[in-house]
């Protein structure tokens, strides 16, 4: 009589049939969308908060704060962040080649499942053992799903959602990025930041039967920023103070990455 299973594993003796470098099946990729918001903060504005500001760039050791009139405002240039959103997912459905090796008593010689025959035998591991092996082989069903969304940054850095503020859109973005001689990020930039985090085909594939690699969100946004720069008059020092065009909170400036591992998307 049959035992017991006491060993399942999955098995490849032959060659996988679906490399793991080729593309899915099926593609499902949205078209990106532009977007420039809307700048909401007037340059008059961003003025008077530098003015509350400009003293801080240039105080040294914590106390030694230049005389305001020292610091002159120089130039308030508007220019616009990059952020890339991106929300996809990759679904394989598939079946992998298995073993499952089952005790039988000793004194049985033989064995028929679904019309199979199989001639029981001492196990590998260790043929003292009082029983004999069959080794049933298979197919088991798998299906696997993973799920992504990203914001990132201009280096494909991800980032939190809070570095995006919410506001209305411009109606035209293509013709304000165009007059600002703003590049567009290449076509599939964004799709190669996401294929390479959640599609990862199976190793063990035998025989496919679905897979699908969705994106179903695409977004280029740029938000707009003001660079209010100035110059100590005294020591002749430049600095700049960077704020947000929709809130006109202050950019702070998170430590910048090694010029090596900057790659811009």
């Amino acid at each position: 009589m049959l035992e017991g299973v006491v060993l399942t594993e999955a098995v490849s003796d032959e060659k996988i049939v679906i490399s793991a470098a080729t593309a899915p099946s099926r593609e499902k990729i949205a078209e990106r969308n532009t977007v420039v918001y809307e700048t909401r903060i007037e340059p008059t504005v961003i003025e008077m908060i530098g003015e509350k500001l400009k003293a801080q760039l240039f105080t040294k050791f914590g106390f030694m704060k230049p005389k305001p009139e020292e610091i002159q405002l120089v130039s308030i240039d508007k220019y616009y962040e990059l952020y890339v959103k991106i929300s996809g997912k990759y679904v394989i459905d598939y079946y992998r080649k298995c073993a499952y090796t089952v005790k039988v008593e000793s004194k049985v010689q033989e064995v028929i499942l679904a019309n199979q025959k199989y001639k029981p035998n001492q196990p590998a591991d260790s043929p003292a053992k009082d029983y004999n092996v069959i080794k049933l082989q298979g197919e088991e069903r798998l299906t696997t799903e993973v799920k992504a969304s990203l914001i990132m940054d201009k280096f494909g850095q991800e980032v939190s959602p809070k570095e995006i503020p919410s506001a209305p859109s411009e109606k035209e973005p293509e013709e304000i990025l165009a007059a600002l001689g703003v590049k567009e990020i290449a076509p599939d930039a964004d799709l190669e930041v996401i294929r390479s985090k959640i599609l990862t085909r199976p190793r063990d594939i035998n025989r496919l039967v679905t897979e699908l690699f969705e994106v179903d969100e695409r977004a280029v946004i740029y938000t707009p920023r003001f660079r209010a720069l100035y110059t100590n008059v005294k020591t002749g020092e430049t600095k700049a103070i960077e704020f947000d065009g929709v809130t006109a909170q202050r950019i702070q400036r998170p430590r910048p990455l090694p010029q090596f591992l900057q790659k811009p998307l």
